[in-house]
């Protein structure tokens, strides 16, 4: 087993090289957000969608504007608004008066990476449309049904659901995001260098230097990356204590959580760690790495009680709570 690990370390090593000049190109253009950009690629690694929230200024839709930048591939960005229909999403039927006929139109889901921005200015019928793309990787357009590539990402910014105009994301569609980040205001250093860097007027420009043939090589490589049956198990204590955490010695918990994470997050915490550890450049993974992703994971999964929310406790205040006492192995 030792020799195996061993094997698999050796091969990280020499695939994950590439993530260091993708991470360089992408700093050329955003100040910090190294918590951002790790998540980015972490999502992209384990082929995962990923929710960006902030307040509007934070460099939500430049960052994943910039990582489409440096990978030589497809990107559509589309900015939902309050009238975007289903048709202007995934395409529709067209009739054609000559031939007595109708032919697909395809729309701009057909692509690589793509940017939903403002996902929640769309009403619920707009967001919902892109559930069967976000799932199954493929779209139906009247009786017909197309895969989409093997490299698919949705990659949605929001603003936070208290401002005005916007709606909140069905919960089958929120459960489909592998990764939910909060996106924080800079620091002083970093806002000087924002000003520094924004301000001359000047285009900035970076090179692509990832193919999506690196992409889903990793991807492979990353699947075999080793996670010891311990931490398999702690995963899944994990996302148990979310469902009955008075098993957990968490009974304070019992009447603050309405519904707990589903088996997707199981999956997706265990991709989203072994993606982890590939960017350390590891062939296995540790607890730290689970602990480190998890909130990321969890914070959109649990659904609180009106009890919760009278005491002001959000699912990503619990997702804590849960990591503070679960054994760690």
């Amino acid at each position: 087993m030792e020799q195996t690990i061993k094997v698999i370390d050796e091969k990280v090593k020499e695939n994950s090289l590439f993530i260091e000049e993708l991470t360089a190109e992408i700093g050329k253009v955003i100040v910090g957000q190294k918590y951002a950009v790790d998540r980015l690629l972490i999502a992209l690694l384990a082929d995962g969608h990923i929710l960006l929230e902030g307040v509007p200024g934070l460099a939500k839709t430049l960052v994943v504007k910039t990582l489409s930048e440096v990978i030589d591939t497809k990107f559509q960005r589309i900015q939902f608004t309050p009238d975007l229909l289903p048709a202007d999403l995934i395409g529709t039927n067209i009739y054609n008066p000559k031939g007595g006929d109708f032919t697909v139109k395809k729309g701009p889901i057909f692509t690589n990476l793509i940017l939903a921005d403002e996902i929640n200015r769309a009403p619920a019928k707009v967001q919902s449309a892109l559930l069967e793309a976000m799932q199954e990787r493929q779209v139906t357009i009247g009786e017909n049904t197309f895969p989409l590539d093997k490299l698919f990402l949705v990659l949605a910014t929001q603003n936070p659901i208290e401002q005005e105009g916007t709606y909140p994301l069905p919960e089958a569609q929120i459960d489909r995001f592998m990764l939910k980040l909060k996106i924080t205001y800079p620091d002083k250093e970093e806002e000087y260098q924002i000003l520094e860097r924004m301000t001359t007027g000047k285009k900035i420009t970076v090179r692509k230097t990832t193919t999506p043939e690196q992409i889903i090589k990793a991807r492979s490589l990353i699947n075999e990356i080793y996670i010891d049956e311990k931490i398999k198990k702690y995963i899944v204590d994990i996302v148990f204590a979310t469902r009955n955490p008075e098993e957990y010695n968490l009974p304070n918990l019992k009447n603050l959580i309405a519904f707990g994470a589903s088996p997707r997050a199981t999956i997706y915490l265990t991709k989203a760690a072994k993606s982890y550890a590939f960017l350390r450049r590891r062939g296995y993974v540790t607890p730290e790495d689970v602990k480190s992703i998890g909130l990321d994971v969890l914070r959109h999964r649990i659904i609180v009680t009106y009890e919760a929310e009278a005491e002001e406790m959000t699912g990503e205040d619990i997702a804590k709570q849960i990591f503070d006492e679960i054994e760690v192995p």
